[in-house]
This record gives C-alpha cells, structure tokens and sequence, in this order.
C-alpha cells in the first residue's frame, strides 16, 4: 500500500484520541498484543498521534512492557526499577541508555551460550564472562566511545584486566570532579 511505509520500512501506526492504534499497512486497527508481536517479528514501526503526528513510539512500547509485567510475565525485577528510577536526572543518565542497549545486545548476541549455561552444559561460570563483557561496555559508553566486538582469538586476560583497572579508575576521577 503506497504511503504507509516510510523509506526505511518503517510500518507508521497511527494512535487516535480514543486509544485505538491503526496500522497503515495492514489498513486495520491493532491491539498491543500485536505491536508486541511485531516487535518480536524485529517489525519496525512508528507509532503517531493520528492528529498531531507526535511520535508516540516510546509510550507505546513503555506500555507493552507495563502490560507484560502485569500479566505475570516479569522481567523487569523491583531494585532494578528502583535503580533505574534514581538514575534519572543522575549525572550518569546519558550513559544508561546506551549502556542498557549495549548489554541487551550483547545478551541477544550469546544467546545460544546462555541458554546452553542455563542448561548446565558449561562447567566455566559464563556469567562472569559477560559481566565482565558488560563491564567493557559500560566503560566504553561512559567514555563516549562504542564498544569493539571482541575478536575470536584469546586475549591477553592479565593485561586486558589492567587496560580496565585503568580505565575505571580514569571513569571514577571523571565521576568525582562531576559529583564534587
């Protein structure tokens, strides 16, 4: 259907005053249910206010996740809401985006692996490996630069734990002259 995709296939779901939700390209109203599954499709889509065309994206998936929680299927446990709540207006709210996004992608990325280690086919603790993975990304991000993809070769462990002592300790001087 001409126009109800933008360049970059994108589905627009258009969000009338009276909470229905319109797909463009299906020519149909939609449920959450169904943006869910779209986003499990990896469907891109944008959702606007039918009037305004305000983007509305953010709300939206914001309450597909308040509407999974509250059916039971949680995720999202209390402290890390907690955490997350007290992170807004932080001096590291910048940074938490990207790093939650970084992290999720590096999950989504070892997958396979983890739900092997969920089985109990690792005897190596594979939990430590990605937070310490995570770490990376977390230091990456705080210093504004985008994590490298860990190459197949072992690397150097004692001198790679040392590059990351030192660049935590260059983020912990950088976080005291912001906080003091």
């Amino acid at each position: 259907m001409a126009g109800s995709r933008s360049d970059d296939d994108v589905v627009i779901i258009k969000k009338y005053a009276n909470r229905r939700l319109y797909d463009t390209e299906s020519s149909s109203y939609i449920t959450l249910e169904r943006l869910a599954e779209m986003v499990r499709q990896k469907r891109q889509f944008k959702v606007v206010d039918a009037k305004s065309g305000e983007d509305l994206t953010r709300g939206v998936l914001t309450q597909i996740i308040m509407d999974e929680e509250s059916r039971g299927a949680t995720m999202l446990p209390v402290n890390f809401l907690r955490q997350l709540i007290s992170m807004y207006g932080d001096s590291m709210q910048s940074v938490v985006p990207h790093y939650l996004e970084a992290s999720l992608e590096q999950l989504q990325r070892n997958q396979s692996q983890f739900r092997e280690a969920m089985a109990g086919a690792f005897a190596s603790n594979p939990f430590a490996e990605m937070a310490r993975r995570n770490m990376e990304m977390f230091t990456a991000a705080a210093s504004g630069r985008k994590a490298e993809p860990e190459s197949e070769a072992p690397a150097d462990t004692k001198s790679e734990l040392a590059a990351l002592r030192a660049e935590l300790q260059e983020m912990q001087k950088k976080l005291d002259k912001l906080g003091g």
